[in-house]
């Protein structure tokens, strides 16, 4: 499985259309800090495949820091091209006697690398001090996906940095204007929503070679979204429409020439259309788990509330919080109606609630005056257990517990004594479920002469069976 650091560097660069400008370079090259004098050439990486155990002497972060960026060479005359520039860190040490940078593109599965030397004379000279190496002529494709590692010369086990990279695509403004990739083909489209088909109009690629298009979903690569489409060269109408099964943000549109090792275009036209995101809910009455799993790479934050219908507002559930780009998942979950999901983004915040329709059984509460008690029951479909707590409310978001705590079984009845003392105090009785790990509380409050036949069970506030008193219930 694929790391959690490479699913949200591939979310980041996914929702975060590039806009910067890319440095430009007038020709590629090598260069080391601290006055030393390095050089580079083209290695198999065979030589130094294999690792040997580092001496007692060498730290493990001998190497740090690795960053890489896009640079773009443009020379008059000729088209721009792209290239990694790629800088480390070393810490000097007479074991050391190089680095060697390794590219490896997981489109093609290509790779090529390069040994750095540094002179031995200088080097030794400046043991332990720390030279930065800058190396800028690895040529990269528009929208490539590329593992770099660098390691010790000679390879030190434990000593190594790799770290995966995306380069810019066809959105980049400088990349869309000066590489010739995104040049050679223009897309322009047209969504039929009630018929679900994309149609799309390829321009400016060569008559003589038929074009392919496609719809995929981009996660690590794009996956197919269905059948591929071929474009004529030799046919005066360049346009074929593509059904697809949902609009979602990592649907992408792709083009290529009918020609080996063509350059792939991307464009993913609806990264805004996050509403559909929230839809794949999935409950599991058997084992009572409440699921959800993204159908496109996101940065969310998950968890669970329970909406209020007083102020329309959705409470968060402790202990409840999940921030993940994989599946969450709950278990144990009370199947109640006011029991939702909220998904939180940089983009804004959406709420879903899988059992507001009464697709699954939910429990009711009940209260009942018997003199001077409170007669508290339960009614569900399923076998349950409940807690009760009795509090006086002082406040509208405030209620004080009495020390009145009890357990109910589905078909029983708690009875509650009350204090004179509470006599025209405003009461609240609370239930909740605890044969699971997530309930939503329920509350019915009454200034205390009697409690009068109350229900509360779905979030519609019951009414009291006489005119004398005014009751209030509430989700809190």
């Amino acid at each position: 499985m694929i790391s959690i650091y490479v699913q949200i560097l591939l979310i980041i660069l996914f929702w975060n259309a590039d806009s910067h400008i890319i440095p430009r370079i007038e020709e590629c090259g090598l260069s080391c800090s601290q006055g030393i004098h390095c050089k580079s050439k083209p290695s198999g990486g065979i030589f130094n495949s294999f690792c040997r155990d580092a001496p007692a002497s060498l730290s493990s972060m001998v190497l740090r820091s690795m960053k890489i960026s896009t640079v773009m060479k443009c020379v008059q005359g000729s088209p721009c091209s792209l290239y990694l520039n790629i800088k480390g860190t070393l810490s000097l040490d007479e074991n050391i006697r190089g680095l060697e940078i390794c590219s490896l593109s997981l489109d093609t599965q290509q790779s090529q690398c390069t040994n750095v030397r540094f002179t031995r004379k200088k080097s030794k000279m400046l043991n332990g001090k720390k030279v930065q190496v800058q190396f800028n002529c690895v040529e990269v494709n528009v929208a490539q996906h590329i593992y770099v590692t660098m390691k010790t010369v000679p390879n030190y086990c434990e000593v190594k940095l790799s770290q995966e990279y995306y380069v810019e695509d066809c959105r980049n403004s400088d990349v869309g204007k000066y590489i010739p990739a995104c040049l050679a083909e223009k897309f322009d489209y047209n969504v039929d929503r009630a018929r679900k088909l994309i149609t799309v109009n390829v321009s400016n690629f060569p008559r003589e070679q038929d074009y392919y298009v496609r719809l995929c979903y981009k996660w690590f690569t794009c996956e197919d979204a269905g059948a591929f489409a071929v474009i004529k060269g030799k046919e005066s109408f360049k346009s074929v429409s593509l059904k697809y099964s949902q609009l979602l943000p990592c649907l992408c549109i792709e083009g290529w020439l009918a020609i080996p090792d063509a350059r792939r275009i991307q464009l993913c036209p609806f990264a805004n259309d996050t509403k559909t995101l929230w839809d794949n809910i999935v409950y599991n009455p058997s084992t009572q788990t409440l699921a959800w799993e993204p159908a496109c790479p996101v940065l969310v934050m998950v968890n669970l509330c329970r909406f209020t219908k007083l102020n329309h507002d959705c409470e968060d559930i402790e202990n409840s919080f999940k921030n993940s780009t994989e599946k969450v998942k709950y278990s144990r979950v009370d199947t109640h109606p006011r029991l939702c999901m909220k998904f939180t983004t940089k983009k804004g915040t959406w709420i879903k609630c899988p059992f507001a329709h009464g697709e699954f059984p939910a429990w009711k509460m009940r209260t009942a005056a018997v003199a001077e008690q409170i007669q508290v029951f339960f009614t569900s479909q399923t076998k349950a257990q409940f807690s009760v707590l009795v509090c006086n409310r002082t406040q509208m978001a405030s209620c004080e517990s009495l020390g009145m705590h009890h357990s109910v079984s589905v078909g029983d009845s708690v009875s509650i004594t009350m204090p004179q003392e509470m006599y025209g105090s405003t009461i609240c009785i609370q239930g909740w479920r605890t044969d699971v790990d997530y309930s939503v509380p329920l509350q019915i409050c009454d200034t205390y002469c009697g409690f009068h036949n109350q229900s509360y069970g779905d979030g519609n506030p019951a009414k009291a069976m006489t005119h004398r008193m005014k009751s209030v219930q509430s989700l809190h």
